[in-house]
Parts: structure tokens; C-alpha cells; sequence
């Protein structure tokens, strides 16, 4: 059974810095998409960052230059390396896997797992 266990959330000011992670269990191979998604209070769930198996990344246009997602396959395990934090990125994040066709970050339903979600928040 495929388990996503994220870590790393927290409070800091604007302009600060955190790095989520997320480690994906139950694979017996290395899953091709793994991203991040976001949910602010009253809001839909939006695309953050993907990469695939290969390191091919994509970004919303709102993370980019601030956002930098990575990953180690070999753990199976996603990274989010997020600088010069804003108010508006405050919001729980998801991790996910999928093993569609795409792996972009807007492809909210080419997921399959989803993590319980870490939440940030970043005070003006």
C-alpha cells in the first residue's frame, strides 16, 4: 500500500525560506510523477511543482525563481525548496505521485496518492 508521509511545514515571516519533504513508501519501483500541490483556507487545490523520473520539472508561473522542487529516486522522495516566501504561499501542502502520461503541475487529476498535507504559513 502506497503511503506518503510529508514534513518540514511551519510558520516563518516573509521573505524566509523552508524545505518540505515528502518520502513515498509501497513502490516497488520509482514512481514517475511526484509533485506538490497546495490548498489555502477557502480555496481550491492548486498546482505547485512536479518532476518526473528524469528530473523534468514544471512550476506554476506564481513559485517560479522562488521554488525549486527536486528529488531522489532511489528514496523516492520529493523535495520543495521554497525561498523568499510571501504571505499568499501561506496554505497546507500536498504531496502526490502518479503514474499517468503527463507529470505538469496543473495535472491535479493525473495523481494518484496524496499525502495528509503540512501546513505554512508566513507572517507579513
Amino acid at each position: 500500500q502506497v503511503q506518503l508521509v510529508e514534513s518540514g511545514g511551519g510558520s516563518v515571516q516573509s521573505g524566509g525560506s523552508l524545505r518540505l519533504s515528502c518520502r513515498a513508501s509501497g513502490y516497488r519501483d520509482s514512481v514517475y510523477c511526484m509533485g506538490w500541490f497546495r490548498q489555502a483556507p477557502g480555496k481550491e487545490r492548486l498546482g505547485v511543482a512536479t518532476i518526473d523520473n528524469d528530473g523534468k520539472t514544471s512550476y506554476a508561473n506564481s513559485v517560479k525563481g522562488r521554488f525549486t522542487i527536486s528529488r531522489d529516486n532511489a528514496k523516492n522522495t520529493v523535495y520543495l525548496e521554497m525561498r523568499n516566501l510571501k504571505p499568499e504561499d501561506t496554505a497546507t501542502y500536498y504531496c502526490a505521485t502518479g503514474n499517468g502520461y503527463y507529470c505538469l503541475y496543473n495535472d491535479y487529476l493525473g495523481m494518484d496518492y496524496w499525502g495528509h498535507g503540512t501546513l505554512v504559513t508566513i507572517s507579513s
